[in-house]
């Protein structure tokens, strides 16, 4: 004879949250890249004042609120994906809707 239990139990969800971390050069650190672009499109008949290049990290994780997302995303550009020597980075952060488990 086979038994099921259904055991239901309430779990407190905590908000998640989209950082989008843009990195950049620093202004006064050489941009190989954007010099490269630049020149490109310049000879391709468009007038390019200058082009600096950079990358997007989008990062998805759960956090209590906005303040500690934004915390924590700042620790994250911080910590690992910017270079503090040669890039600066800002953060943009977007809440997700989540649903509660059925």
């Amino acid at each position: 004879m086979l038994f099921t239990v259904s055991l239901k139990r309430e779990v407190a969800l905590m908000p998640r949250f989209v950082a989008r971390v843009l990195i950049r050069p620093k202004a006064d650190i050489r941009d190989p890249q954007g010099e490269a672009i630049s020149g490109a499109l310049r000879s391709l008949g468009h007038e390019i004042a200058e082009v600096r290049t950079g990358k997007e990290v989008l990062v998805a994780f759960d956090a209590a609120d906005e303040r500690a997302a934004r915390d924590e995303a700042a620790r994250m550009g911080d910590e690992l994906l910017a270079n503090p020597v040669i890039e600066s980075y800002e953060v943009a952060l977007d809440p997700v809707r989540t649903e509660a488990p059925a």
